[in-house]
């Protein structure tokens, strides 16, 4: 009879071990507000959350922007809608954003402050029968867009979400159901260094990991904005020769994040610099940064013959060049999108998130997310 129950309790804890190998990983979309919203063009089955953007923290309250509630509403009707094609689809609304950030010091400034911007922000979610709350403050204690930054914030904002958290929990409670907390981080070390998320994650579900951006408008250097490694760093600025998707995944980790929280950025969206010279196929050369680029801009150019298309085996990414036309384009490929699932299944992430499903137009960046979520890491054959 012991042997019968102990062969019992084996293969039941095999078999729950392999239900939690087989947990599937989240595909996070956001959803840019003032693009509108066309269900019809939302590719629900292929996502596990959706987080609306933006919300603004104004007058130390969470709100539609000025004359923007209307729109909100009937956004958020829309997007609730999708829940009939997929039943788990959850709905979170993002606060704040490089431009509404600018509230948040204040709002979270005292317990009796943070005490009416949680009040404003259930009051929120309920309206809009969202499933949870994103903060995107960018940054605790950390200057973006000409917002106000205090040093106290890296306290307050471990005690902003607290103060969140308390009160999702407390409303879950109530409705039999788990509210959503998450972030999304900046993907690079100060941001780490100056604030706590090693006690802010004990709040939070999900910590989504802005990994893109790393070289950009600022820059006279043509360089990979979404690099997962860190590439040939001979050829870099000093300053970006430790930036890469899976640094910035790993100073998370060093910096007490749970690997399971964390939630890898893909940009939906390439960059271009003109007057690139050839040496390195343009590659870390000087340049002019020009401007962002939506997928289908990019599909344009992989059909002008003057492009020709690289593979950064260091990096692994891939890059445009066109020596006739001195111009050089960081993008995000369906190779490139393999090798970060690979990297997301590797390190045992949550999965990940990309900004922004309207810069995907035919979704094939979508579709390799999906395809390469749904392969075992053992079907993966990367080639370098």
């Amino acid at each position: 009879m012991r042997s019968f129950i102990f062969i019992f309790l084996l293969l039941f804890k095999i078999q729950d071990g392999f239900a939690q190998e087989k947990k599937s990983e989240v595909v996070i979309g956001y959803i840019a507000s003032w693009k509108g919203i066309e269900t019809e063009k939302i590719p629900a089955e292929k996502l596990t959350h959706i987080n609306y953007a933006f919300a603004n923290v104004a007058n130390g309250i969470v709100t539609s922007g000025e004359g923007l509630a209307e729109r909100d509403s009937i956004n958020f009707l829309k997007l609730y809608s999708l829940k009939s094609r997929n039943p788990e689809l959850k709905i979170l609304v993002s606060i704040g954003g490089w431009t509404w950030s600018k509230g948040f010091s204040d709002a979270a400034l005292t317990p009796e402050s943070r005490k009416i911007l949680t009040e404003s922000g259930i009051d929120f979610l309920i309206k809009h029968q969202l499933d949870g709350l994103d903060f995107d403050w960018e940054y605790p204690a950390l200057q973006g867009d000409n917002n106000v930054v205090r040093d106290e914030d890296r306290e307050n904002f471990v005690a902003m979400l607290k103060s969140f958290r308390e009160a999702l929990d407390s409303l879950g409670a109530l409705h039999n159901k788990h509210y959503l907390s998450t972030i999304a981080s900046g993907g690079f070390r100060k941001y780490l260094e100056v604030n706590d998320l090693r006690t802010a994650a004990q709040y939070l579900d999900l910590i989504n990991i802005m990994s893109y951006d790393l070289f950009g408008a600022g820059d006279k250097i043509a360089g990979h904005h979404a690099n997962l490694s860190k590439g040939n760093q001979a050829l870099m600025p000093e300053s970006k020769r430790d930036r890469s998707v899976k640094s910035a995944v790993l100073e998370h980790i060093e910096f007490g994040v749970p690997r399971e929280k964390i939630v890898v950025g893909i940009p939906f969206y390439g960059k271009r610099w003109k007057e690139v010279g050839p040496e390195n196929n343009g590659l870390y050369q000087s340049g002019v940064f020009d401007r962002g680029l939506s997928q289908d801009k990019i599909h344009q150019l992989q059909g002008d013959e003057s492009y020709r298309e690289f593979w950064d085996t260091g990096a692994e990414n891939a890059f445009l060049y066109s020596s006739e036309k001195k111009e050089w384009v960081t993008f995000e490929s369906r190779r490139s999108i393999e090798h970060k699932i690979h990297f997301v299944k590797k390190e045992q992430l949550a999965g990940v998130m990309f900004w922004e499903l309207s810069e995907d137009p035919s979704g094939s960046l979508l579709d390799a997310i999906d395809i390469n979520l749904k392969r075992s890491i053992e079907d993966f054959k990367l080639f370098k």
